[in-house]
């Protein structure tokens, strides 16, 4: 009875199959790529490239600069983790947008359109993209920086900037932005450090050695901080030094 059973099963099962393949609807899915790059290699391609974007976006663009600040800020006000390190990067994520679109308007224009539209290949639209970012890059780079690495690299020395390759520009942009972003920083400790040591004395003066002059400063640097509008002048410098 069980190998009936079982026989019985087999049957039908061999049986339903040709309906359900009658039945069943002809799914043609035809996945298009853009430009000349088919869509399962530019699906490769891109999620090569989701594993540089952290790297391209501290050494690229004006991020590395606006943290540094943000962080020297926080440490001149002695407010430990406040604000926390989500709001600054946050907001250093959105200044960096607000800073570089016009460099991301050009690249779209002269690269990322017509590769989309097909004109030009991958490669093409990459070659099309660079020189907007490395105006960019040189702008805020130190020729002092672009000497050494072009030194390190051993290539001549070219004729002008527009023929430096991007891997002697791009970690020249980098140094040059932590030196500027370093600077940027001690003049910021500058008015704290001296609320700082004018507490600290006022104390040592009245015999209140036992008392933290970090207690009764922080609050005068809050309020001198924000009489000021300290995060709108600070905002306004950072974006005010890339243009």
């Amino acid at each position: 009875m069980k190998r009936l059973a079982w026989l019985v099963l087999v049957l039908l099962a061999l049986g339903a199959v040709p309906v359900y393949a009658q039945q069943a609807p002809n799914l043609d899915v035809t996945v298009e790529g853009v430009g000349n790059v088919s869509a399962p290699l530019q699906i490769v391609l891109l999620l090569t490239l989701l594993t540089f974007v952290p790297a391209m976006l501290v050494t690229m663009t004006s991020f590395t600069r606006i943290v540094i600040v943000f962080h020297f800020l926080r440490q001149a006000l002695g407010t430990q983790e406040m604000p926390p390190n989500q709001v600054l990067i946050g907001l250093s994520l959105f200044l960096t947008i607000f800073i570089m679109a016009p460099v991301g308007a050009r690249i779209n224009a002269e690269a990322l359109q017509p590769a989309v539209a097909g004109s030009v290949s991958a490669t093409d639209a990459l070659g099309r993209a660079a020189p907007a970012l490395r105006e960019f890059m040189l702008k805020q780079t130190r020729e002092k920086d672009l000497a050494l690495f072009v030194e390190l690299s051993r290539t001549p020395r070219p004729a002008s900037a527009a023929d430096l390759p991007m891997q002697v520009v791009i970690p020249a942009f980098a140094i040059s932005e932590l030196k500027t972003g370093f600077q940027m920083g001690f003049f910021l400790f500058i008015p704290f450090l001296l609320i700082d040591l004018v507490v600290a004395t006022t104390l040592l003066s009245m015999g209140m050695f036992q008392l933290p002059p970090v207690m009764i400063s922080l609050p005068f640097k809050i309020m001198l901080f924000v009489m000021i509008d300290g995060w709108n002048l600070i905002v306004g410098s950072i974006v005010r030094s890339f243009i």
